[in-house]
């Protein structure tokens, strides 16, 4: 859903500030709506890109009353539990439509109920310790993404780890595998799912995402195998909303390693440049329509290159977007530094700061000629001796 000029713009309330509600404020700007961020705390990521700020404490219901009365529709950026809970309470009572699915969010923000979950309906999983040689990785029970996620080498430095409790009994413990990393969004309610392209993932030395390049690099008859994955994990789920799945490919095969029933970071931004197609603006033909089809990407995809990058001093690292968290207030910058539009708190003179760089070109190698010429640019002007891009340490050396 895009307003239409001339007519009353819709009025968005994107609540959080952090990594979701920098990308749900972005699209929702991109979709032509009146943006309000809501947040808990002042001066958080995304409070200068909509085009109001409200501090509130979502548990309140008159500070929801206050910051979120007059919104056409609600967008939850957060994995807080008391504050999701207090939200769809709210939305409910007020009649504001909220883009959220409780149910199906209870099981993807555990691990350990999505564990369940997959097991239940037959989805590829990395194994699980003891099944399994290794090197393992270590996943927190609780929440998305890479945060506290651990590599260890061998049994003594994971039992040192988690002594005295060992397994653990809240993580997830598995296999590492040695693979690409792929990613794709599913948005609609059963009965109708529209699938977005798959993108490709690219993570730092802590597994945080550092880039993502669209469309995926994969074969076309890899990606229908993915989709069908997305397709049966979207109905199995009852799934009404939008869901993020990840996976790892290796040796011929996927393996499944999360799901988010949230808008996510990243990939939002990186399939509307690819395709043009705005999962925000999609999400309010579903939750305000509401609609029961929605228009394919079609097969003319742009490439598109979304990196993040901390400069501190003479030096560039690439990094994962949890950088992004760290300089305060983002605003928008289009062709900045060669880059097609930035997301940053760069300002002249300043000598630490971060940016999400966003790069189109008509296919990924065009793209990815951009990210260079710009890193150089940026190298060149303001007199970078070295660019650093980490990867992820995987074994003992």
């Amino acid at each position: 859903m895009e307003s239409v000029k001339g007519e009353s713009r819709l009025l968005v309330g994107v609540v959080g500030g952090k990594l979701q509600g920098v990308e749900a404020a972005y699209l929702a700007h991109k979709a032509g709506w009146d943006v309000r961020v809501v947040d808990k705390a002042p001066r958080v990521p995304a409070s200068e890109l909509g085009d109001s700020f409200v501090q509130a404490d979502l548990t309140v219901g008159s500070d929801l009353d206050r910051a979120l009365g007059d919104v056409d529709l609600v967008i939850p950026a957060l994995e807080d539990d008391k504050a999701l809970i207090s939200l769809t309470r709210w939305s409910r009572k007020a009649g504001v439509p909220l883009a959220f699915d409780p149910r199906a969010y209870a099981v993807s923000s555990s691990k350990l109920k999505s564990a369940v979950f997959f097991k239940r309906i037959g989805i590829p999983v990395p194994a699980t310790y003891p099944n399994c040689g290794f090197p393992v990785v270590a996943k927190p029970g609780l929440g998305s993404g890479s945060k506290g996620v651990g590599i260890f080498q061998d049994l003594d430095s994971i039992q040192n780890r988690f002594s005295p409790e060992f397994p653990p009994s809240d993580w997830i413990l598995e296999e590492f595998i040695d693979g690409s990393q792929h990613s794709q969004e599913v948005i609609g309610r059963p009965g109708s799912y529209r699938l977005f392209p798959v993108t490709d993932l690219y993570v730092d030395h802590n597994f945080d995402c550092k880039r993502v390049i669209a469309p995926s690099n994969l074969p076309r008859t890899l990606t229908a195998d993915f989709e069908k994955l997305s397709l049966t994990i979207a109905e199995a789920i009852n799934l009404h909303g939008i869901m993020d799945v990840e996976v790892i490919f290796s040796r011929g095969d996927f393996k499944v390693l999360e799901i988010d029933v949230r808008l996510p970071s990243q990939t939002p931004t990186a399939v509307y440049w690819s395709t043009r197609q705005n999962m925000v603006g999609l999400l309010g033909d579903l939750y305000i329509t509401p609609k029961n089809d929605f228009p394919p990407a079609g097969d003319n995809l742009r490439g598109t290159v979304y990196e993040h990058i901390h400069v501190s001093g003479d030096e560039l690292m690439i990094s994962g977007e949890r950088i992004m968290t760290q300089g305060g207030p983002l605003n928008v910058q289009a062709n900045f530094f060669g880059a097609d539009e930035a997301i940053t708190n760069f300002v002249p003179g300043k000598d630490q700061w971060v940016a999400t760089l966003i790069f189109a070109g008509t296919n990924r190698p065009q793209a990815w000629e951009k990210r260079n010429r710009s890193i150089a640019k940026i190298t060149r002007r303001l007199g970078i001796k070295e660019v650093v891009d980490p990867k992820p340490i995987t074994r003992s050396s």
